[in-house]
């Protein structure tokens, strides 16, 4: 471990096993539980890093393989890793590109993201296997693709990953892993769980050789562990036990949740006990309101989620009182609302615009619109993950969720 990296629980909630932390970093400090922005080409879109600061957002996580793709990441590392290349100074994370290897893959064949779209009393048909043809190749090395920019060939490998990812210079990298898909069988996970220990323990061998070179711009980086298994109970707790022994600086819970949030709850029921208390847990891919609380409440610390830049881009805002917590300004009832978004949050946006002058942007297309929505979203999740630290402090964590009208 890193000495500019350490992780101190503050506060814990008497009633679940929500908490609150400090996890230092060599580029600042984050309070937890925290949303982490996804800036997957070291970006956040429609905003540049001065009013990510501004709104109050704590650390980012950017995609290393999009990153190795465009602009390369000998490109990066010249100009002095990503903090260097983007102007971002505050914490950062990279990811290791296990999710693009699922989503070109059996996500490309399955038609599904990280949770199957079949809920009960929704959808009870039986997705259909897609004959789409993959566009990555698994093997015990690695993974083969071909680039969604050019077409060239590329190869993902757990240590060549790791070095990407040093180039980078990230503050928090994951391992090399494989995404499973929720349609996926047992014996398929099995394999692919296995594969993925193996990778992880390539990449961290890999991470401690690389470890002391003074070449990388980001001499202080520190290395998770990903928790796979699918929704699979045997699988999951196998993969938190091998994981979590493995000298890991934090761990990640990654990969299929299921094929409902039912199943995601049991997936980190199941997971977190067996990592260890004093280490941090993030959550991947997954981030919407109603999600918040319950994963607080199951013992993440930070979670990262691209559906609130993308809700923003579509028209969607967040407000409390709404029904999942969102309006879309894109309805024609807001064409003469001279009032904010949310009459209580302290964002730009909401200080400055009413409801009818953001709806016009966005029935227009302005750009103007995803910056504005954009401004919105995140500062409202910044503000909430400031109300549930402080809940969870003062030991008020399930009547702040019952306020919200979530369930733990």
């Amino acid at each position: 471990m890193s000495n500019s990296f350490s992780f101190d629980i503050q506060h814990g909630d008497p009633e679940t096993v929500a908490r609150t932390g400090t996890l230092r970093t060599a580029h600042g400090t984050v309070l937890t539980p925290a949303f982490v922005g996804v800036a997957t080409r070291a970006t956040i879109k429609a905003l540049e890093p001065q009013a990510l600061a501004e709104l109050g957002l704590q650390i980012v996580i950017s995609n290393t393989y999009h990153l190795h793709l465009q602009p390369g990441e000998d490109i990066v590392a010249s100009l002095g890793g990503l903090h260097g290349f983007s102007g971002w100074d505050l914490p950062t994370m990279t990811d290791s590109g296990g999710f693009q290897v699922f989503s070109l893959g059996a996500g490309k064949q399955h038609g599904v993201g990280k949770v199957a779209p079949i809920f009960p009393g929704e959808n009870t048909a039986k997705p259909k296997i897609k004959p789409n043809k993959p566009l990555v190749r698994l093997t015990e090395q690695g993974a083969d693709f071909r680039s969604i920019i050019d077409g060239s060939l590329h190869s993902f490998t757990p240590e060549s990953v790791i070095t990407i990812e040093r180039k980078l210079g990230g503050d928090i990298i994951l391992p090399l892993d494989e995404c499973t898909s929720p349609l996926h069988d047992h014996a398929y996970t099995k394999r692919s769980m296995e594969r993925t220990h193996r990778w992880a323990q390539r990449g961290l061998t890999a991470f401690q050789l690389l470890k002391d070179d003074p070449t990388f711009p980001n001499p202080h980086q520190v290395l998770y562990g990903i928790v796979q298994g699918g929704a699979y109970k045997d699988l999951r707790l196998e993969s938190a036990r091998i994981i979590g022994d493995m000298g890991f600086d934090g761990f990640a819970i990654g990969g299929s949740l299921g094929r409902s949030k039912k199943d995601m709850w049991n997936v980190l029921d199941w997971s977190i006990p067996l990592l260890q208390d004093d280490t941090p847990r993030h959550l991947l891919g997954i981030g919407e309101i109603e999600d918040l609380f319950a994963c607080v409440a199951r013992g993440i610390d930070t979670f990262d989620c691209a559906a609130p830049t993308r809700l923003a881009r579509n028209g969607s805002v967040f407000l409390k009182d709404a029904p999942r917590h969102r309006i879309n300004l894109r309805n024609a009832r807001f064409a003469d609302d001279d009032g904010p978004i949310d009459p209580f949050c302290d964002c730009f946006t909401c200080r400055t615009h009413s409801r009818a002058y953001l709806r016009h942007l966005c029935k227009a297309g302005e750009f103007s619109f995803y910056r504005l929505a954009t401004l919105h979203n995140l500062r409202f999740l910044v503000r909430l993950m400031s109300e549930i630290r402080d809940a969870i402090e003062s030991k008020q964590f399930s009547s702040l969720a019952l306020e919200w009208g979530c369930h733990l």
